[in-house]
């Protein structure tokens, strides 16, 4: 199946959530327990959890998805990959569609999931974040870049190892993509204690590798920052302006 992509068009939600002054510019992550709000996901994944920890001869974690949350003077973007529910994912900031389990399965909706870029949207069951919101960034170029990033994802198949990177790849392999490629220390970024996010470091392989062929291709990169989740933020280089939303009528 060919990767699906949309245009932003940056449709707000029925329900805006109010911005608190001091979040009006910066990058939040937010671990929330995988199957949040769903009891089949959930067992499903405890099952997964179960068999993998047992195979790896390791203790059981805690498995978490990850998600994103960006403000900029325009307003607040939620980044997520979900899966696809209907056909109007333009009213959800859709910017990428990919297929699940298999490329051939991508044909039918049910077998694709969706990157949202949400101009003021909802994160299912954020309220069920654990030891969330962590703040990555309050710099204006930070969140600019990363919502730059969204619509460059890799789109590949979900639950597979297309890239040969050791794990497969899932929404978590792209929130880590998107935190590596704006220029962040992934490796510094870890789940709530007792918990694993799998496919973290599929989306950190696969950045590193674009960061090492960049020079031979003559792309310029942004500067490489530690980033401390206890931390106010970091200190950055200066580069382009990145993403700038339309304004909306």
């Amino acid at each position: 199946m060919a990767p699906t992509l949309h245009s932003d068009l940056d449709h707000p939600s029925a329900g805006v959530v109010p911005i608190a002054a001091e979040a009006r510019v910066g990058i939040d992550l937010y671990w929330l327990p995988l199957g949040a709000g769903g009891n089949f996901v959930r067992l499903n994944g405890r099952i997964y959890e179960a068999i993998m920890a047992r195979l790896d001869r390791r203790p059981v974690f805690d498995l978490y998805h990850s998600a994103l949350q960006v403000f900029v003077p325009e307003g607040r973007y939620t980044i997520e990959q979900t899966p696809v529910i209907d056909g109007h994912g333009q009213q959800r900031g859709v910017v990428a569609e990919g297929p699940v389990g298999a490329r051939w399965a991508g044909r039918f909706r049910v077998f694709r999931y969706e990157m949202r870029r949400w101009r003021d949207g909802v994160i299912p069951d954020i309220g069920e974040a654990v030891d969330s919101p962590r703040r990555l960034s309050d710099d204006l170029a930070d969140a600019r870049r990363l919502l730059e990033l969204v619509p460059q994802i890799p789109i590949v198949t979900w639950g597979r190892d297309e890239l040969r990177t050791g794990e497969m790849w899932n929404s978590n392999s792209i929130i880590a993509w998107l935190i590596a490629r704006t220029g962040f220390d992934v490796d510094s970024i870890t789940p709530p204690p007792g918990g694993r996010a799998p496919g973290w470091n599929a989306g950190e392989v696969v950045a590193a590798r674009e960061r090492a062929a960049a020079p031979r291709l003559g792309v310029p990169e942004p500067g490489t920052s530690t980033v401390s989740p206890k931390s106010g933020g970091a200190t950055r280089p200066a580069r382009s302006a990145g993403f700038r939303p339309e304004k909306s009528s």
